[in-house]
């Protein structure tokens, strides 16, 4: 793809229904890509898990919580504005690339020379090395970042995908070699640096643009500011969503972390798997449909509606089988992964509906209340942890869950507000899938208690046989409840039909994805 024109100007996307097409076909894409992608994530950690111990996952997790950050310096905030912004020049878009590779170089200076100071913290000795090698994880992510914001902006979400599907294969591939041959935690490290290096080079293969030299003004400043607001805000996401991290590390060590961050990994999942692949899709749709309020309102709570169907019973079926799940994909010697698991499992439905608040101050151009919201959510969220650090990594897991019900509703409310968007007609759309997935998940944990013999079956075959069983279990009772509560099939149609504009179809057929229940309407 070769992204600007003879003048340097950004080719012109898809509008109207041309949009609504590619906007459709992209999601599809992205969760297909997804789906792939969580099905090779899950295969990797079944492997690696029997091949590693969890303090060899401790370990890396201690110096991955702070590098992680400065990996998403640009990532996050120069992505959105690129998506965001109306008008694109080679210019800009030039001087955005040179500042944020030359942050990616201090960045990497600075973090190896920060080993020292992170072993005293941990106090492991064997931090400092782990911190100097996945200090180039920084500037090989900081190579990509430009390319693919443009991909995106594109819509070539297929090709931003395949990479991205490329570079997981690469990253477990290295990893699984190296453990192998008795890498222990460097098998992680060495995944993390092969995984950036794989994109950026994808990146630049598939978007055939060199930058320029730098130029002054090109409207860097303002494009500056409004990144800076987005960077900020995600820097107090990250931090609100790590000082688990960084809790247990201090106050349990390294294998305690190891058990709490596979529990973590696996709540964070759908979110990981599921919206963060379609938020490209969804601030860019938006972001053209800022003008028109009601079509606006539309497309977002036609999703909200999906997300909430999905993300409630995904979140209440985790729960029921949560023991022989971990059981089952980790093996022997996680099962304090699995008593983690189930405090998070509750939040997963509320996690994804609440980060849906994001989609809306960045598809408006509003990132400063965005980030001002961040401050509310890392001092609850902060607080949280502190309160119930005492109970140890269980804890810090209901924190989790607990924090997500908290914000939900005022996230919502604070980002709908230049808009007009009230609570009102989301709450009518979400409340009827949490109560089926109370109900579902009660009576499936009520059967679970009255058949103790099931529950005896040992060893692998018996996790599966459960894992199985009960899902099909849970997932029979929550559809009933669905349909019971709607009084009809709406819901299931609603989610069948945007399953269907997701899959290759003929130009012809008429799509559903795009609308809204009837309730929210009103």
């Amino acid at each position: 793809m070769t992204p600007f024109d003879a003048s340097g100007t950004f080719h012109p996307v898809a509008k109207g229904e041309g949009l609504r097409k590619a906007a459709v076909r992209g999601a599809g894409v992205t969760i297909f890509s997804s789906a792939l992608s969580f099905a090779i994530q899950i295969a990797a950690t079944m492997v690696l898990a029997r091949l590693l111990t969890p303090a060899d996952f401790g370990i890396v997790t201690m110096v991955t919580t702070f590098s992680l950050l400065l990996c998403s310096f640009g990532l996050n905030g120069f992505t959105e504005l690129i998506l965001q912004r109306e008008s694109l020049t080679h210019s800009l878009v030039s001087n955005l690339f040179w500042i944020n590779l030359t942050a990616g170089v201090l960045l990497t200076i600075m973090f190896a020379a920060l080993g020292p100071v992170i072993t005293v913290f941990y106090h492991d000795p064997l931090v400092k090395h782990v911190v100097e090698g996945m200090s180039l994880t920084i500037v090989s992510s900081s190579l990509s970042v430009i390319h693919v914001a443009l991909l995106n902006r594109a819509m070539r979400f297929t090709a931003v995908s395949t990479n991205n599907i490329v570079s997981r294969i690469v990253c477990v591939t290295v990893s699984i070699i190296l453990a192998l041959k008795g890498w222990n935690y460097w098998a992680l490290v060495a995944g993390y640096i092969a995984q950036p290096i794989s994109i950026s080079i994808g990146a630049w293969v598939m978007c055939r643009w060199t930058p320029g030299l730098p130029r002054y003004g090109c409207g860097t400043r303002a494009a500056l500011k409004f990144a800076t607001n987005v960077y900020s805000h995600f820097s107090l996401n990250y931090f609100a969503g790590n000082a688990d991290n960084l809790l247990v590390g201090w106050r349990f060590g390294a294998q305690a972390l190891g058990f709490y961050k596979k529990a973590f990994d696996i709540f964070f999942l759908p979110l990981c798997q599921l919206l963060s692949p379609i938020s490209a899709v969804v601030v860019t749709t938006l972001s053209r449909l800022k003008s028109e309020r009601d079509r606006y309102q539309q497309y977002l709570l036609a999703g909200v509606s999906v997300l909430a169907f999905v993300g409630m019973g995904v979140g209440a079926g985790f729960t029921v089988v949560s023991r022989d799940m971990i059981r089952l994909f980790l093996g022997p010697g996680w099962e304090e992964t699995g008593r983690i698991f189930a405090f998070f499992g509750p939040g997963i439905g509320v996690m994804l509906l609440y980060n849906t608040h994001g989609w809306i101050h960045l598809s408006i151009g509003r990132p400063e209340r965005w980030f001002r919201w961040g401050l509310i959510e890392v001092l609850c969220t902060v607080g949280l942890f502190l309160i119930a650090l005492p109970w140890g990594p269980t804890g810090i897991a209901l924190a989790w869950t607990v924090s997500f019900f908290v914000l939900l509703i005022p996230s919502l409310w604070y980002a709908g507000r230049p808009i007009g968007l009230g609570v009102g007609p989301v709450l009518t759309i979400i409340w009827k899938f949490f109560v089926a997935s109370i109900v579902a998940a009660g009576t499936t944990a009520w059967l679970i208690h009255i058949t103790p013999q099931f529950e005896a079956m040992p060893g692998a075959v018996g996790a599966l046989a459960r894992l199985v069983s009960y899902s099909l279990l849970f997932a029979t009772l929550y559809l009933g409840a669905v349909v019971a509560l709607h009084r009809g099939l709406e819901p299931i149609r609603r989610a069948a039909g945007l399953l269907g504009d997701l899959l290759p179809r003929r130009s012809g057929r008429r799509s559903v994805a795009v609308a809204p229940p009837a309730a929210a309407t009103s």
